[in-house]
């Protein structure tokens, strides 16, 4: 069904952007298989996936769930993370993720601080690296991202979010980049994502002073897409918004808009030609033109 859009992506990368593998051969050292929760709702698992059926199938939630730690980025829970993202990429069924918490009250406390305090120095440095690896695995999957930002996500926690193409913020959510309370600075992305955001004053002040925004102030800044009781049905709305649109044109377009936004304007607009480029000879191109003159819902297959 949807094989061809994750050929679409790599082509991309490869042939028009020439994009080095995304993931590290540091970041490999934390890597782990994942077994399949021993449980639906995935209470074994520190990681699991739940694909959703009917009318959201093509919709897949990746849930953290380390509640005595606040889904703290431990080694492990890297591992999982990491695992479950590359398998994920290659799903050829996932039209949208959401990354989500299945702990209340906390997304993500950022770095597991006691495990951290027992690495010698070379062992961090390696170990902060594998994380931004892996973030930017997260960033670079050809299927739009969705955080579901329910409590807290501090530290690492929000550079994860940071690293979707969308974020919601329930009621509870506090965000922030709170490193340098300890002396260091935010290591996986934060200190070039965030900016890119919020634009750089606000960026300083929340790095500066490591105070956390709440979601009102996270989407007035735009840190986040859309604030509201809870995260999780806004997240699940707009993934709603995008199933519809074609897969393969979804992911041109995040390829053109991404990729682009760090060229000049004329770079850009070959890359964005190049993207066009290979949505022509699509099946699904076809089907929309039809679907239009026949005055009926498209109904896409990625091909």
């Amino acid at each position: 069904m949807l094989a061809r859009t994750s050929q679409f992506a790599r082509s991309i990368h490869l042939s028009v952007l020439r994009a080095p593998a995304t993931t590290a051969a540091l970041g490999r050292r934390f890597e782990s298989s994942l077994a399949a929760p021993k449980a639906a709702d995935g209470s074994d698992e520190e990681v699991f996936v739940t694909h959703l059926q009917g009318a959201d199938q093509g919709v897949a939630v990746l849930s953290m769930n380390r509640p005595a730690a606040k889904n703290a980025l431990s080694k492990k829970l890297l591992a999982d993370i990491r695992a479950t993202v590359d398998r994920l990429r290659s799903d050829s069924s996932v039209r949208v993720l959401i990354l989500r918490s299945h702990v209340p009250g906390a997304f993500c406390a950022g770095a597991d601080l006691k495990e951290r305090a027992t690495m010698p120095a070379h062992e961090v440095s390696d170990f902060v690296h594998g994380i931004r690896s892996l973030f930017n695995d997260i960033e670079n999957l050809p299927f739009p991202t969705i955080a579901s930002l329910d409590g807290a996500a501090f530290g690492g926690g929000l550079e994860m979010a940071l690293a979707c193409d969308f974020r919601t913020a329930g009621a509870g959510a506090r965000l922030a980049l709170s490193e340098t309370k300890l002396a260091i600075i935010p290591g996986a992305g934060g200190t070039q994502r965030l900016p890119r955001l919020v634009g750089m004053h606000m960026a300083k002040k929340m790095i500066f002073t490591a105070s956390p925004v709440n979601a009102s102030t996270a989407e007035s800044i735009g840190l986040v897409t859309e604030a509201g009781e809870q995260a999780y049905p806004l997240a699940l709305n707009l993934a709603r918004q995008i199933l519809p649109q074609g897969p393969i044109a979804i992911q041109a377009a995040k390829v053109a808009i991404s990729k682009g936004a760090g060229t000049d304007l004329a770079t850009g607009l070959a890359i964005e030609q190049a993207c066009y480029h290979r949505v022509i000879p699509t099946k699904d191109r076809l089907e929309g033109l039809q679907a239009f003159r026949e005055k009926r819902a498209p109904v896409y297959k990625g091909e």
